[in-house]
């Protein structure tokens, strides 16, 4: 498949082939994201036999793979009238076959990960590697496995119990465990210490393009459904890079002429008491304020929503997360983990399945929002619920735990610790 696309540094506005999975301007002096821009002006989406690539007229893919779904979006009767809300529309991320959702990992991460693989060309030479605090992680081995794809994740230890996979795992997925009291950040630590040895490659989280238009898919989703584009964008966030492709698929959509021209208000959300994007934004200040690491992981241990966590967000760069809320009108709202748990049990009760801690998070400000007014009740709302179904694979998928392959412990996360244990992983390779 050849690529329909270019790639546009948002930060000089040049625009350039993406020559081998390009994650940044080689020209920008300032520090930017770039952006997709497709040959297809306007979206012509595939039937729902082809899951996620049903879209892939607005994914900067090279091929297809095995196993992809697409997220579903439907018209809220239950949280709807609950709520007070006349035209609430959710779109919903992983496993409830009853609806068509049937990512078995959960997670809109899926989305990325299907995208950020098909961008990868067959002949890739190197390892990709990846660095989660769960939900990525979870995504990226089930699609790597499946589809023979060479992997090294890195996620935090209590990440751990957040990993599992229907299928016995390909021996290509290699898992690495930051030990200890090890949290996100020091697990993308490890990664760049891995990709800094020969024959790896970082993902780049949101600097990858294909992940950002992956995660497009839902307002795409959304908006083939809905027939237009939405006032309100709902999301709960840990990098906000979801948020940004949000913001991003909105251009595009408003460019296409045929959804609208609204601009949807992006309302994201963090769990308290870790709020670094919550507390950024308040502030009124593209920079980003200072977190000690210490007092990160004392936060991050209070919270509900671990996933919500990310120390260094996208949030400053240009075409960032600061960039989104800006130009939408958008704000930043936070929940507390009792505040999470009501609005999880009542969306449960309401609409009959059950909510990843994130989407929980999601839900509860949604609430928020309409209880202070501060949403118009007549509006159309997307809510993004970016995982679920936990229960329902649970019951009915054969899952199985995943086991690392290495655990790194407090005194091994430096270079000569991290170099050890590729050695021991790649022996025989």
């Amino acid at each position: 498949m050849t690529t329909r696309y270019k790639l546009q540094c948002l930060g000089t506005g040049a625009t350039f082939e993406d020559i081998d999975m390009t994650l940044e301007s080689p020209s920008s002096k300032t520090p930017a994201l770039l952006r997709t821009v497709y040959d297809a002006t306007q979206l012509a989406p595939g039937g729902d036999s082809d899951g996620l690539y049903k879209f892939k007229s607005w994914l900067p893919i090279r091929r297809t793979l095995r196993g992809s779904n697409a997220p579903v979006t439907y018209r809220s009767e239950g949280l709807a009238k609950a709520l007070g809300l006349a035209e609430l529309y959710i779109t919903f991320s992983g496993y409830w076959p009853e609806r068509g959702a049937e990512m078995i990992t959960g997670t809109f991460k899926e989305c990325e990960a299907y995208s950020v693989c098909a961008r990868i060309p067959e002949d890739f030479a190197d390892v990709l590697v990846v660095a989660s605090a769960g939900n990525t992680a979870r995504a990226f081995i089930n699609v790597c496995s499946r589809n023979d794809i060479p992997l090294v994740v890195v996620v935090p230890e209590n990440a751990l119990p957040n990993l599992w996979i229907d299928h016995e795992m390909n021996p290509c997925v290699k898992v690495i465990v930051a030990g200890g009291e090890s949290d996100y950040f020091d697990a993308i630590a490890v990664s760049r210490t891995v990709c800094a040895f020969d024959g790896f490659r970082a993902e780049g989280g949101a600097k990858n393009v294909a992940r950002r238009d992956g995660m497009g898919c839902t307002v795409l989703s959304a908006v083939t459904e809905i027939g237009r584009i939405p006032d309100y964008y709902f999301q709960a966030v840990g990098s906000g890079t979801g948020a940004i492709a949000a913001w991003e698929a909105n251009q595009r959509l408003v460019a296409d002429g045929r959804f609208g021209d609204t601009t949807m208000r992006l309302m994201v959300s963090q769990n308290k008491p870790f709020t670094l994007i919550y507390d950024s934004w308040r502030a009124g200040s593209r920079e980003q304020i200072d977190l000690a690491p210490a007092r990160a992981r004392a936060l991050v241990s209070q919270t509900y929503a671990k996933v919500l966590s990310n120390r260094k967000p996208p949030y400053g760069i240009i075409g960032g997360l600061y960039d989104a809320l800006l130009d939408t009108g958008g704000d930043v709202l936070c929940a507390d983990n009792a505040e999470a748990m009501t609005a999880a049990a009542l969306f449960e009760r309401t609409e009959g399945i059950d909510l990843a801690p994130a989407a929980s998070i999601a839900v509860a400000t949604l609430k928020q929002a309409v209880e202070s007014g501060s949403i118009d009740p007549s509006a159309c709302i997307m809510l993004n619920v970016t995982g679920g179904g936990y229960k329902r694979a649970e019951d009915t998928l054969d899952l199985r735990a995943v086991e690392p392959d290495v655990v790194l412990q407090s005194d091994e996360l430096n270079r000569e610790g991290i170099e050890r244990a590729m050695a021991a992983l790649y022996e025989n390779a």
